[in-house]
């Protein structure tokens, strides 16, 4: 397994700081509910990567040998690469629910080092971390962008900028639930703006937490390049697969 470098002191800090709440409030697996841990170890040896062959470009899983997908081949996506670390189901889907709808945001401390793990094999040059951003309504429905709490601690374990004010959402969208690949394509194809005092001349590693066609990611994507990002790579926690009922076509 790839080393990673050496987090910045302020890491150490953040993760000593939860482990004191830990204390104070003993916590409970988002995983599975057992008492004493906030993503247990039975949890984190459970998760379930997407199974290969991945398309090069998006990293869905193929059932050929083919390199891309015929979607990627088709419509080359904005993002030059997505990878998902899980397939969103079992426990990881429990905890990112958990994590959106349910408060529990030291969620996204718990599983930053095996985040962390994942992307340093992934060699990608990036030097900024980006959430994708929460409309305003639903920023102040939910009271937190639960993405920033995933992105800002994954930030720090590597020793990389972080910028959420480097993307904005202009225009509220309907949620993608239900929506088939094209809806979801026209849904949000003009919602971000990048912040181009941000994002010129950076490798922007994007991140979502939850990616189904791809479709919000590429939209970010074309925002922060437009703004002059030299390049972008998208990172997701999960992966929903056709298996969950998702409409894709």
């Amino acid at each position: 397994m790839t080393r990673l470098v050496q987090p910045r002191p302020a890491y150490s800090l953040y993760r000593m700081l939860w482990s004191g709440l830990d204390l104070l409030f003993p916590p409970h697996c988002g995983g599975c509910g057992c008492a004493g841990e906030r993503w247990c170890s039975r949890c984190a040896s459970s998760v379930e990567h997407p199974p290969e062959p991945i398309c090069e470009i998006c990293g869905v899983s193929l059932d050929t040998a083919s390199r891309s997908c015929s979607d990627c081949l088709g419509e080359k996506p904005n993002y030059t690469a997505l990878r998902s670390w899980s397939v969103f189901d079992g426990p990881i889907r429990n905890a990112l629910h958990r994590l959106k709808y349910r408060r529990d945001i030291g969620l996204g401390e718990a599983l930053t080092l095996q985040l962390a793990e994942y992307l340093a094999e992934l060699h990608w040059p990036v030097d900024l971390v980006v959430p994708v951003p929460l409309g305003r309504k639903r920023r102040a429905e939910r009271g937190y962008n639960q993405v920033g709490l995933i992105a800002r601690p994954l930030s720090m374990a590597l020793r990389l900028a972080y910028a959420p004010d480097a993307l904005l959402r202009d225009q509220e969208t309907r949620s993608q639930v239900g929506l088939t690949k094209v809806q979801r394509q026209e849904n949000v194809r003009k919602a971000f703006r990048a912040n181009q005092a941000r994002a010129t001349g950076r490798v922007v590693l994007l991140v979502d937490d939850v990616a189904t066609t791809g479709s919000t990611l590429s939209s970010c994507a074309r925002a922060l390049r437009e703004a002059g990002a030299r390049d972008v790579f998208a990172f997701t926690v999960s992966r929903a697969m056709p298996r969950h009922g998702l409409r894709f076509a």
